[in-house]
């Protein structure tokens, strides 16, 4: 029912939205500014990833207009919020092309939300840019108009199958996951991995998304009785499960994919998730050999934010790849030169190596482990 009832409203929206606009009109783009639209999470109990995203963004795109913005346009951002629900995405992004009439999407956070704008992007023909998500419904097969900058699931799910059985040896993995297309994108890869090994789960959980209603999946999970426990979902319910399990005596090895929220989930613990193990699409933020990074740590500080993490990291590295796409367009940017300039990146940026081509169109594959301790997270060798 909810697949009928989010096609309708889809296609019902599809039809108030206007054509793609013709060369030397594109919308967004004036000879002052360059207008682009973030929906996120601003509030609810993913609100951290959404704000993060946001934070880091608009630290290097302020950064950028106070040097004179791209070939004399400033990046002017309209931020709305969608609570991490499917239906207000599409409802926000109706308004930011149709209304707002920006000339791209950036910056939103996660599967579900992503997915059910698709059709928009398609139909406008808008550059959707960094979305923070894994999923490989926005990968493959490569649509022109996404650019992923961040690894995907795929890739984090190859990393923490290879740590546990090729490393440690461990064989009965089950797994614990938010009960929508996030979950399914992370699952699809963990399946993907253990079968490449001749494996499979040996039982999972399952959770709504926006709550922490954690119990059921976990006695699921008790009764499998797995050596390792891959989770699937954001901070706050993560949290209740793991600090739930361990006051029931359920010790198995715990991780998590970067989506989850980093900081978010230490904070969250606060001390109880000593060991669990995060997999990251970004180099940690405390890195300052790598230029990129340095510079981040910089121009956080400036900005007044003393606390750095992997998702406002991650919001400014979409930013800055963005910006180099900007440049290299050219003054006389529309989106139909974006998208040539995207598909034809192979840069360092600060030390990070970004690159798109038509056939692909993810700009980092790189995967880091880590491992909480305490009240912070370390690099895991």
């Amino acid at each position: 029912m909810k697949i009928v009832v989010m096609r309708v409203v889809t296609a019902a929206l599809l039809t108030v939205l206007p054509a793609s606009p013709s060369a030397g009109t594109e919308n967004g783009l004036t000879d002052r500014e360059i207008v682009i639209g973030m929906c996120n999470a601003l509030t609810g109990p993913a609100s951290a990833l959404g704000t993060g995203v946001k934070k880091g963004a608009l630290v290097y795109f302020d950064k950028i207009n106070r040097a004179g913005g791209v070939h004399g346009r400033k990046i002017r951002i309209i931020s709305v919020d969608d609570g991490y629900e499917p239906k207000n995405t599409i409802l926000q992004t109706k308004k930011l092309i149709a209304e707002d009439k920006v000339f791209a999407l950036f910056g939103y956070v996660g599967t579900p939300t992503s997915a059910a704008i698709v059709p928009f992007v398609n139909m406008g023909k808008i550059p959707f840019w960094g979305p923070f998500t894994g999923a490989e419904l926005l990968r493959s097969p490569v649509n022109r108009h996404i650019f992923n900058v961040r690894g995907s699931y795929f890739d984090e799910a190859e990393m923490q199958v290879r740590h546990l059985v090729d490393k440690k040896g461990i064989k009965r993995i089950g797994i614990f996951y938010q009960d929508d297309a996030y979950g399914l994108a992370v699952k699809g890869g963990i399946l993907k991995a253990l079968k490449k090994r001749d494996l499979d789960l040996v039982g999972y959980g399952t959770y709504e998304r926006n709550t922490e209603d954690i119990a059921a999946g976990l006695a699921n999970l008790r009764k499998a009785n797995p050596e390792a426990v891959i989770m699937v979902g954001t901070y706050k319910a993560m949290a209740a499960f793991i600090k739930k399990a361990k006051a029931e005596g359920f010790n198995p090895e715990f991780l998590n994919v970067s989506f989850v929220g980093t900081a978010a989930l230490v904070k969250e613990l606060a001390g109880a998730g000593n060991g669990t193990l995060v997999t990251q699409v970004m180099p940690s933020p405390q890195d300052a050999t790598i230029p990129l990074i340095a510079q981040y740590q910089r121009d956080m500080k400036a900005a007044g934010h003393r606390e750095l993490d992997y998702t406002d990291l991650e919001g400014y590295v979409d930013a800055a790849v963005f910006v180099e796409v900007l440049k290299r367009a050219g003054p006389d940017i529309t989106r139909e030169s974006f998208f040539q300039s995207a598909e034809n990146l192979n840069a360092s940026i600060g030390g990070l190596e970004v690159r798109f081509s038509p056939a692909d169109h993810q700009a980092l594959s790189a995967i880091y482990l880590t491992r909480v301790s305490g009240n912070y997270v370390i690099p895991f060798p």
